[in-house]
């Protein structure tokens, strides 16, 4: 298998501290974003949506999208269970995960293409080049806040996202809570369940190796 990575992108952050979670090692490829390395005719063979990551299979297949990749690896590398153990602990962390992308790293992604320079004609992820939209800077940032004040709630109490064990909910999270500060979002003040959650989950092995070098806004 080969891993095809870019060390500026919160996506494959999140794909790295999975293999280091499940002590997985495999070839990788950095793929230059901020060059447009995914747009070349190369790249689109692999993934014609032009998005990283993607894992490249030994009989040459590929799949794309995180949470698809860390579903086959789970199933190939069951241990330690990052997924859930049982029916209903799998529903809970695909719930949690796929409502962390959607209204945390998609609300900062929002905010953040739309603004960064470097996406000046590229304010979606994709094969499809779309103009930025400088009214969708607010509200992305607003959606963002949301976010952190709904997964503050969500964690009293809790030692993690969507159950008593670490999970890839808890890995979709972190990436997300680090991504708001690419659009200078701290932590609110008075979310502490999210403080203490974000600082436990922070000092993980897995996690102090696999921080994404930030694009300037």
């Amino acid at each position: 298998m080969k891993f095809y990575d870019c060390k500026t992108a919160p996506s494959p952050r999140r794909l790295r501290i999975f293999l280091a979670e499940k002590s997985i090692e495999m070839p990788t490829v950095e793929v230059d974003l901020a060059h447009g390395e995914q747009l070349s005719d190369a790249f689109r063979k692999m993934n014609p949506y032009c998005t990283v990551p993607v894992l490249e299979l030994d009989d040459g297949s590929c799949i794309t999208e995180c949470f698809a990749i860390c579903q086959y690896l789970e199933d190939t590398y069951p241990e330690p269970r990052l997924m859930g153990r049982d029916a209903k602990e799998r529903a809970l962390v695909t719930m949690w995960n796929t409502r962390i992308e959607n209204t945390g790293l998609g609300a900062i992604a929002e905010a953040f293409r739309n603004k960064a320079k470097g996406f000046n004609g590229r304010a979606l992820t994709g094969a499809v080049n779309f103009e930025q939209i400088p009214d969708l800077v607010a509200r992305g940032r607003t959606r963002a806040e949301i976010f952190l004040g709904e997964l503050d709630e969500q964690l009293a109490g809790r030692d993690y996202v969507a159950g008593d064990v670490f999970t890839v909910a808890d890995i979709t999270a972190v990436v997300a809570v680090d991504f708001a500060g690419w659009i200078k979002l701290p932590i609110p003040g008075n979310a502490d369940s999210l403080r203490r959650w974000h600082e436990q989950v922070s000092s993980r092995p897995s996690m102090l190796a696999q921080e994404s070098a930030r694009w300037k806004v």
